[in-house]
């Protein structure tokens, strides 16, 4: 049977446990007993530390029957004085106290774990995962959602302290086009209809604006239906805002500011500021993605002026179609991209939409270009020299339409850096995307999609063309971008009643759609908006970097795998006849047939 508390408090946290000569009462899990005979050692650990007890002759005979009696991963608590180790551990901040106990109770006993709880393990993460309550005791992951916590922490008392009020905005909501599916919720009393779980508070977040509550913030949970990956989880957080009487600016201002206390305040790093703007386009054409990672160089080049004329027909084809051959550098890349490795790099390519891959791999004193034979004298010599590439240099090159030019070489960009192991550990470049394009042509179609939700404001002098040049417009958008990662996303938004029916209409909304989707909040601008914009910040993956994570999975306490569901509860799951009948639904089923 368990011990009980009575008559004990805990005084202490283990890893507060610092001065010799006081009496001090800790409770944690057992980590490790070593047990010599006449004296026992157990290390004791809870979320801020481990300290080590000790028992020996002079210990009660019962308490130290019943130390010796534990375990790993015992629950237990004891009081005694802390006193200086004569073996000194200068690894850890308790290292040189141990706890001469004199009182000790066992709160609850534990059985053999699944796995060994340990800083670093190679347990799979599949049965980590079922059993993430004793996942969550390793020190790592409890450092992680320690840290995040402060990032919350820190985001609320910069956001208090200028201005913002915190509202919370509703969980279950109309079901609006945001880009992903949406998470449905049945309603009982509304007979086939159903709520949705917010993909973000976008409308609400517009409609306080018009309120005149002019600076908010939340710490708002959003749902999305949609693929998982390493930084992408079904349900996430965003530290989401939104001010009025404001231009881009001012929000990237206030956006600067809570990045720059963050870093310092959590992390003890300064964080220059204002950071580095790029246009949509200049980050596309220099890094082939619009959020690129600038912690090493290796960016793009247009060679097509030079290739335009030669006898490459892979080379003009792609030019006279209105593409163009563009280029990127890996120095000091021969040594590891060796002709196999480009093979690989050239199936890789292929796999992600490209027709292949040319190059000059310079390790002699002549280079081996791919397609040397259908080049003039000179005529490689002189790309090289452009593009600065030198002995010891591989040049990959890549010939297509600008969109797949572009996007092939920003992923390959990065897998080759990752290869050459060029990018910095403990360097955070951050950057703003700023002018994104408002519409986006759909290849098979022909029509024009929107890039953004339909509230976002276009710049001002691209208004013109919202009916007869789309491709020209523009939006008052901009993303912050962290080390390649998407932090945060936001726009200035349209407050104009006849600016956004426009807007409508260009999207190919028909009135009835309108009306169905936006109504009330396009009814809510006929009584007056103040302009307004905002940003949303996400916490999850802001945390992921901060913590030097590789996945939301380490700094998400309950997380999903990639299937959506959650391997310790076992959710999602059917639910009962009696639950679907009350609310009207039917599930069917399709027996998936079996691939011969």
């Amino acid at each position: 049977m368990a011990d009980n508390m009575k008559g004990l408090k805990r005084t202490h946290y283990c890893g507060e446990v610092l001065t010799a000569g006081e009496t001090v009462t800790v409770g944690g899990y057992v980590d490790t007993v070593r047990n010599k005979g006449g004296i026992i050692f157990m290390v004791i650990r809870d979320r801020t530390g481990i300290v080590q007890l000790t028992f020996n002759e002079t210990t009660d005979p019962a308490i130290f029957e019943k130390a010796a009696s534990c375990h790993a991963e015992y629950v237990i608590m004891a009081k005694g004085e802390a006193r200086t180790r004569e073996s000194i551990n200068d690894k850890i901040p308790t290292g040189h106290i141990e706890i001469f106990v004199d009182d000790f109770r066992i709160l609850a006993k534990a059985q053999t774990p699944p796995f060994e709880i340990l800083d670093e393990t190679n347990t799979n993460e599949e049965l980590r995962l079922k059993y993430r309550y004793l996942d969550l005791r390793r020190r790592p992951l409890q450092e992680n959602i320690i840290k995040r916590s402060k990032i919350a922490k820190v985001a609320r008392d910069y956001f208090y302290e200028n201005g913002f009020i915190e509202i919370e905005t509703p969980m279950m909501i109309k079901s609006t086009p945001e880009g992903a599916r949406d998470y449905l919720v049945p309603s009982r009393v509304h007979p086939g209809k159903f709520y949705a779980l917010p993909q973000s508070p976008q409308i609400y977040k517009q409609l306080l604006m018009i309120s005149g509550f002019d600076r908010y913030i939340q710490l708002a949970r959003c749902f999305r239906d949609e693929d998982l990956r390493a930084d992408r989880q079904p349900e996430f957080t965003q530290i989401d805002l939104e001010m009025s009487f404001v231009d881009v600016d001012d929000i990237m201002d206030i956006g600067e500011g809570l990045i720059k206390r963050l870093f310092n305040e959590v992390m003890n790093i300064e964080i220059p500021t204002p950071l580095p703007r790029l246009t949509y386009t200049d980050a596309m054409n220099r890094y082939g993605s619009d959020k690129p990672d600038t912690r090493f160089g290796m960016e793009i080049q247009d060679i097509s002026d030079m290739v335009k004329s030669c006898g490459f027909g892979v080379f003009t084809s792609a030019i006279e179609a209105g593409g163009s051959v563009r280029a990127i550098v890996a120095k000091n890349g021969a040594s590891v991209l060796t002709r196999k490795e480009i093979d690989k790099l050239t199936e890789y390519v292929r796999g992600i939409g490209a027709k292949g891959l040319a190059y000059v791999r310079w390790v002699d004193d002549a280079p081996n270009c791919s397609f040397a034979k259908f080049m003039g004298e000179g005529e490689v010599d002189a790309i090289l020299a452009k593009i600065g590439a030198e002995k010891g240099d591989v040049v990959l090159i890549v010939a297509d339409k600008n969109s797949t030019t572009l996007s092939t070489l920003g992923a390959l960009r990065l897998k080759v850096a990752k290869q050459l192991d060029m990018i910095p550990e403990g360097k955070y470049n951050f950057l703003w995307i700023t002018e994104f394009p408002f519409f986006e042509k759909d290849e098979e179609s022909g029509e024009w999609l929107a890039m953004h939700h339909p509230f976002t404001m276009p710049m001002d002098e691209c208004i013109q063309y919202l009916d007869s040049d789309p491709g020209k417009v523009y939006a008052k958008a901009y993303d912050l971008v962290l080390n390649g990662t998407e932090l945060s996303s936001g726009s200035i938004r349209i407050t104009d009643y006849e600016l956004q029916q426009r807007m409508f209409k260009a999207l190919g909304l028909t009135d009835e759609e309108i009306e169905a989707k936006f109504g009330f909040l396009v009814d809510a601008y006929k009584y007056g908006a103040a302009p307004h914009g905002g940003m949303g910040i996400g916490l999850d993956r802001l945390a992921m970097i901060m913590c030097g994570a590789d996945s939301l999975r380490d700094v998400t306490a309950f997380p999903k795998v990639q299937n959506a569901s959650e391997l310790m509860s076992a959710c999602p799951a059917t639910v009962d006849k009696e639950s679907l009948d009350i609310l009207g639904i039917a599930v069917t089923v399709e027996e998936k047939k079996e691939e011969e």
